[in-house]
């Protein structure tokens, strides 16, 4: 005959074990300063960026800046002189970079302005 409280307890160890296995709580974390948090948020929202873009955007920007040991902020300088169309394919390189490799990002652009890469024929049958 089995003993409640240790069947209780083995079920809520294996069910911690479970979770940490599936949900990866024994991950090292990362921190951040709030002020450079803010700053990339803010940057981001500033361009057109929703909340919860600018957020995600920011969590990868900051994460790889400090796995490459670079200044955050030094790229949020570098940033600021890229039109939208620009950042948003760099955006788009980032995200790709930082995720699976199942799938891709990606955009459409509809820039009818820049026609120097098309070439006009006269056909004349």
């Amino acid at each position: 005959m089995s003993d409640f409280s240790t069947t209780n307890t083995n079920l809520q160890d294996s069910i911690t074990l479970s979770k940490e296995k599936f949900l990866n709580t024994k991950k090292e974390s990362l921190s951040f300063p709030s002020n450079q948090v803010d700053a990339v948020v803010g940057f981001f929202e500033n361009r057109g960026f929703d909340t919860l873009s600018a957020t995600s955007v920011a969590s990868v920007l900051l994460t790889q800046a400090k796995v490459d040991n670079a200044s955050v902020m030094e790229l949020l300088d570098q940033l600021k002189g890229y039109d939208k169309v620009k950042l948003t394919s760099l955006i788009v390189a980032i995200l790709n970079a930082n995720r699976s490799n199942i799938s891709k990002l990606g955009f459409k652009s509809n820039d009818t302005a820049n026609t120097d890469n098309l070439v006009s024929r006269n056909i004349m049958v």
